[in-house]
């Protein structure tokens, strides 16, 4: 697998200005969120913040075709929206061109869009990250960012329960995936409040 650096220099040649600067922000966040939740490889968290969006901007044919190929649990929804391709493509790439073959990272990169049940730590991190970057400034940020260092699976909730809320305003066809994700989080919040109410540790 290539370097942090290395991969600086891949994404100064792959991506805008602009994107080039969101994969830091997002690597830098990540990094930030697993030290804080002491997940115990902070730097593959900050490698994979890097290459989140590492396919986020070529040709979109591209990125449908490498999408058809993969082998990633890809639903018809996904295919039908083009901008979900670039995560699915960007796993593809990672695994394929750049030799990253841990697939923690490579599920992180797939699922920073729609996220899905079961995510694990890396993942929830990854798909934090790129909510809550330095570069984001949609209503509610400030809140998002706070809620991010409070609880982690209270985050993804929020997190999850306002890309729904946008998805649907948008007139879009909602994932399986994310559906599924908010699903898992909402019983984790049950689960927690069945707890408290009968005092069961």
């Amino acid at each position: 697998m290539y370097s942090a650096e290395e991969i600086k220099d891949i994404l100064d040649i792959r991506l805008s200005k602009k994107r080039y600067q969101h994969s830091l922000n997002v690597a830098a966040e990540a990094k930030k969120l697993a030290e804080h939740y002491n997940y115990k490889f902070p730097e593959k968290a900050y490698i994979t913040g890097l290459l989140h969006d590492i396919c986020k901007e070529i040709p979109k044919d591209e990125q449908l075709a490498m999408v058809k190929n993969s082998d990633r649990n890809v639903t018809q929804v996904e295919i039908a929206t083009p901008p979900l391709h670039h995560a699915i493509a960007g796993a593809r790439y990672a695994e394929q061109a750049l030799n990253v073959y841990d697939e923690d990272m490579l599920n992180a990169i797939r699922y920073h869009t729609v996220g899905r049940a079961g995510m694990s730590r890396l993942e929830e991190i990854i798909y934090l990250a790129d909510l809550i970057s330095a570069d984001r400034n949609y209503k509610d940020v400030s809140k998002m960012r706070k809620n991010a260092y409070q609880s982690i699976e209270k985050a993804m909730l929020e997190a999850l329960r306002f890309s729904v809320t946008d998805v649907v305003n948008k007139g879009s066809m909602l994932p399986i995936h994310t559906i599924e994700a908010y699903n898992y989080y909402i019983s984790i919040k049950k689960k927690e409040k069945d707890k408290e109410r009968t005092g069961v540790k």
